[in-house]
């Protein structure tokens, strides 16, 4: 685990040092170089495997080849053994060679045969030519920029920025939609010109050319047949063997357990193959409504684990400038609980295993079966619910809590009124900003500066795809490539690595994602009992209070803190705004936004959140400010 760069340059290269450096929280125990007439490679090592021998860059046998990898590959011994027999010969014990080796046996088409997370950079002297891929679903994040003779590539956005080779300008098209969708997609960062490598794709340069490969992407089309005990039993044999896959470590490894079935389930199956008690860390808040401790306990304790747990009061005005500083963008409120369980779990262990991906592969939101629920609304006459319906949920009370009745009334009523995928889209916008709503906040002049106007095709794209079939089917593999590499993976990377930790997900294992895509849709999503088949192996290493309890979710009262601690300081930065002073935003929706929640009348706080992180993540980028300075900013507002 590390973070890698590079720089193809005649004259530059010597930039890869402060590129490189940049990224010392990503790999604080080593960090090294390889130079020639083309290329620098840089990188700063955590060491997991083979502690002492594992430094990279890494070299092929004759020096042709030279590889700097952030990730794990866990079939490595396998493949390892296999390339020993065709005559391979390896200089380390660390299990990313294996890259190398079968780069000399395969070429670009190795990647089908690795089984990991990873995001690697393969620079290969005797056809001059520079191999960057990503894994399967996107676990470990690449970036990089192009112009003329010079190319740049790096784990994170800011070792580009700190080249020098570039002044950091904004991307207003990825600013249109991120508002809308929670994510940033497709290639776009929110840097003009700085682009991501997309999930299971591959990037060569060759003599300043560029062509991209995406060589996998999961197929729903195909289903098992058997009984739903059989197909029970399959999942629960591949789920144990990926649990132990993702142990390979010569490093002690622990679990992240938020109380919830995906990461107790993953924890419970780690402790079944150590031989002595895995360290599971779980935090809690003092809001009984957002408390899952008592159910994390409880999975502790019935599969012996060592428990390591806290009560955390988080102090927004000092984690959240941090946040945005290690995710090179806005932060989501989820980001608060990884980086304050993954604070805790650094000070006891390297590598940890977590549940993230059981939802968007097994049907887990609540979403999911609300899309079905929807169906029973569009019943009733489109006038009944545009006059009426709307009318009577304008005036059911806003409790500004999770999932608020007011906020469901409004958005099943709402989605009634689109079908297919356009409400799926829609969906995802609702809390947010939809077009409509955006049209109101950009000022017509930025709307003019805009390239890619289209928010929706980012989702129908996905959604109308011919490998899929089911509408459940549609909604899954929707997620899985939009807000699965484009928010929920990079947000649990940036927030473990930020405590240069090493966060692993089992259940994102490719292997897994193409299993649950060839279970039937009425396994996953059965009537409206979510993540149905999960469950049904969950229930064999869990209590049965922690399977049948409806989903919890682990979040804060933010809405409440806006209209109350936070108050003041977002009332003055709001006033503020930079988004306002370089005429991007309507100061008047600004406010009206900001007051209608500061007032009790509607919940905006999924907006305003948004509104208020971009606001602390310009003055991070483009004003020249630190994490601590900005963190003195806001508690001067707050005062």
């Amino acid at each position: 685990m590390c973070g890698i760069a590079g720089i193809i340059s005649v004259s530059r290269r010597d930039a890869i040092k402060p590129m490189t450096a940049a990224m010392s929280h990503r790999g604080p125990d080593d960090e090294g170089y390889f130079f020639d007439q083309t290329i620098a490679l840089g990188q700063r090592r955590l060491s997991i495997i083979d502690l002492s021998g594992g430094r990279q860059p890494i070299a092929n046998e004759d020096g042709t080849l030279q590889l700097v990898c952030n990730g794990e590959i866990y079939n490595s011994p396998s493949l390892r053994t296999e390339l020993e027999a065709a005559g391979h010969r390896f200089r380390t014990a660390t299990d990313v060679e294996v890259i190398l080796h079968l780069y000399e046996e395969r070429g670009r088409s190795c990647l089908s045969r690795l089984r990991g997370m990873f995001a690697f950079a393969l620079w290969d002297a005797n056809n001059r030519t520079l191999l960057l891929a990503r894994d399967h679903m996107g676990q470990k994040p690449l970036f990089f920029f192009s112009l003329g003779d010079t190319f740049l590539f790096a784990s994170e956005v800011k070792a580009i920025l700190a080249s020098g080779l570039l002044r950091p300008e904004m991307d207003l098209d990825a600013l249109w939609h991120y508002i809308s969708l929670r994510f940033i997609p497709d290639r776009y960062t929110l840097f003009r010109g700085v682009q991501k490598l997309p999930a299971a794709t591959s990037l060569q340069w060759r003599n300043g050319n560029i062509t991209l490969d995406r060589y996998w992407s999961p197929d729903f089309r195909s289903k098992l047949i058997g009984s739903e005990e059989q197909i029970v039993d399959q999942l629960d044999g591949l789920l144990r063997e990926t649990v132990s896959l993702h142990l390979l470590s010569d490093v002690r490894v622990g679990a992240f357990l938020s109380g919830g079935i995906d990461s107790s389930l993953v924890a419970s199956l780690a402790a079944a193959f150590s031989s002595r008690p895995i360290p599971s860390f779980s935090i809690g808040v003092q809001d009984e409504r957002f408390n899952e401790l008592p159910f994390a306990r409880k999975v502790a304790a019935a599969s012996g684990l060592e428990a390591h747990e806290r009560i955390v009061k988080p102090d927004l005005v000092a984690i959240l400038p941090k946040m945005i500083w290690h995710l090179d963008e806005p932060s989501d409120p989820f980001g608060f609980g990884v980086y304050l369980v993954s604070e805790m779990a650094a000070k006891e262990v390297k590598v940890v295993l977590g549940g993230d991906g059981g939802d968007e592969s097994f049907a887990g939101y609540d979403r999911f079966a609300g899309q079905q629920l929807v169906e029973y609304c569009r019943a009733l006459p489109e006038w009944f619910r545009r006059r009426v319906v709307a009318r009577l949920i304008r005036l059911i009370p806003e409790s500004f809590g999770y999932k608020s009745v007011a906020q469901k009334a409004a958005w099943m009523n709402e989605m009634s009124f689109f079908s297919g995928g356009e409400r799926y889209a829609q969906s995802m916008s609702f809390l947010r900003f939809t077009a409509e709503a955006k049209a109101r906040l950009f000022r017509p002049e930025a709307q003019q500066r805009l390239e890619d106007k289209d928010s929706m095709v980012k989702i129908l794209c996905h959604f109308n795809s011919e490998n899929v079939e089911e509408l459940i089917d549609r909604m899954l593999y929707t997620d899985l490539m939009t807000r699965m590499p484009d928010h929920l993976l990079p947000i649990v990377d940036r927030m473990s690595m930020a405590h240069s930790l090493e966060d692993r997900s089992p259940l994102v294992d490719y292997k897994v994602v193409e299993f649950a895509a060839s279970i039937p849709g009425a396994m996953k999503l059965k009537g409206r009992a979510l993540k149905h088949i999960l469950k049904r192996v969950a229930a064999r290493y869990l209590p049965e209070e922690l399977i049948t309890r409806p989903k919890q979710g682990f979040s804060f009262p933010i809405g409440t803190w806006m209209r109350t601690d936070l108050r003041g300081f977002m009332d003055k930065l709001f006033r503020q705004s930079r988004f306002v002073e370089r005429a991007i935003f309507n100061g008047a929706e600004v406010q009206r936004l900001w007051h209608e929640h500061a007032n009790g009348h509607v919940d905006h706080n999924y907006r305003l959140w948004i509104l208020l992180n971009l606001e602390l993540w310009h003055r991070l980028y483009f004003e020249g400010e630190t994490p601590e300075s900005v963190t003195d900013l806001i508690r001067r507002l707050a005062a």
